[in-house]
């Protein structure tokens, strides 16, 4: 491990011919060096995981609520409407 803290990490990668071609290709596509292709993938990547981790979390605070209650076409329509008028009366605020 480093001991001095540094602002850059370099990884060298070894590819196989396909995924060069990929990263290449792709890059070229967006304007970017492939470097800045793979920074991209890996914010992306961190990104996706953080709200993968939200989303999970938000779950578990559902199912930890208490019990379940039954929910109907009809009382989807009516919540529907109720949140439908909340966004209305927050529009003319």
């Amino acid at each position: 491990m480093h001991s001095e803290p540094r602002d850059d990490y370099v990884l060298h990668l070894s590819l196989p011919t396909d995924l060069e071609s990929f990263v290449e290709e792709t890059s070229r596509a967006a304007g970017v060096a492939p470097e800045e292709f793979v920074r991209r993938l890996i914010r992306e990547d961190r990104e996706r995981r953080s709200e993968q981790e939200r989303l999970e979390a938000l779950l578990l605070e559902g199912l930890n609520s208490g019990p379940g209650i039954e929910f109907s076409s009809e009382s989807w329509r009516a919540k529907c409407r109720e949140w439908d008028e909340q966004r209305r009366q927050r529009g003319a605020s």
